[in-house]
């Protein structure tokens, strides 16, 4: 029951990590933008989220900002809008750039939001972080749960243990419910012509402004978009930890494992991208066993972790750089044609 529970609690994880990558496919895989910035939108959405939805500042806490205790649908859509508009103001100043110099932009403006989010304690409650997020309808479901068990008393352990987990297996299915939509959504942009002139643009952006097209306009809707997913993962972390600060969007865990997600299960193929998460969370997860045994210190075994990854990205880009998918040749056909 122990190893059932926390395989619902991996995918989850993966699950997000998915969104995620859907949303760098979409600006990297798709239209070839070197966004290192993801950590930032996905602090955003999560602490949008957060004062939207979750509880007003409590008597210990610095915040004198939000609680309003909206729904959680409202908190996930000011996610991905607030995400989106921030997109939008610093996709005006950076997406002129070229390829590092994009690069270094992004990440700087990554780091500039968390140090904003670590620093100002009226808005974030700085490093003591933001508690008690309300998961989606997790009362009504625990109510359920609670009267179904204490209505059934001659239950076996196990069918108890199952049942008083259901809230994560509904978790499960909405996170997996959203992946699925933003695949199929993923998979029928790609293949129409507007999804064509993105990958045009990351082929060769000269051409595609010769042809005619605005090649900033389509740079700006790709990056919105990635960036409005982005903030989606950060709502959908941050209502199911409950807990969020600054330390939740380290580059490490915001943005250096996403991209080795994408390169790994193939940049430009929406199954690689979900693939990609998947296992490579499933390494890092499987190195926390591993290292479990090893007599080392906390610090020399969470460098160890990161080497692990680091030696598997390398084997990825040497041994099969296109991924474990790779991007498909031919998109311009629709699906179920």
């Amino acid at each position: 029951m122990g190893a059932l529970n926390y395989m619902v609690f991996f995918a989850i994880t993966a699950g997000i990590y998915a969104i995620l990558c859907l949303g760098l496919n979409i600006q990297w895989g798709y239209t070839g933008l070197f966004n290192i910035g993801i950590a930032g939108f996905y602090a955003v959405g999560a602490y949008t989220s957060a004062l939207l939805s979750g509880p007003p500042p409590g008597p210990l806490d610095w915040r004198t900002f939000g609680g309003f205790q909206l729904p959680f649908p409202a908190g996930l859509l000011g996610a991905i809008l607030i995400s989106g508009i921030i997109a939008a103001f610093i996709g005006f100043l950076t997406l002129r750039l070229k390829e590092d110099y994009l690069a270094i932009a992004t990440i700087g403006i990554a780091e500039v939001i968390r140090l904003i989010l670590k620093n100002e304690s009226w808005l974030t409650n700085s490093v003591w972080g933001m508690k008690h997020i309300p998961p989606p309808l997790h009362h009504p479901i625990q109510r359920g749960i609670s009267g179904f068990i204490s209505s059934h008393p001659d239950l076996s352990f196990w069918i108890r243990g199952l049942i008083s987990n259901a809230y994560n297996w509904f978790y499960l299915a909405m996170i997996l419910a959203i992946l699925g939509t933003l695949y199929w959504v993923s998979e029928r942009s790609i293949r129409s012509p507007w999804g064509r002139v993105l990958r045009a643009i990351r082929e060769d952006e000269t051409v595609v402004a010769a042809a005619g097209k605005n090649v900033f306009q389509f740079k700006m809707q790709s990056f919105i978009l990635g960036a409005m997913i982005m903030g989606m993962a950060g709502s959908l972390y941050a209502h199911y930890a409950k807990f969020i600060d600054a330390n939740s969007f380290e580059p490490l865990y915001g943005t250096f494992l996403i991209w080795v997600m994408l390169i790994a299960g193939g940049s430009g193929n929406s199954k690689g991208a979900i693939l990609g998460a998947f296992v490579i969370w499933g390494i890092w997860a499987g190195t926390d066993f591993i290292t479990g045994y090893l007599a080392l210190s906390a610090t020399r075994v969470a460098s160890l972790r990161v080497i692990a990854i680091a030696v598997l990205l390398e084997l990825v880009l040497l041994l099969r750089p296109q991924g474990l998918l790779g991007e498909e040749k031919v998109v311009s056909k629709m699906m179920g044609k």
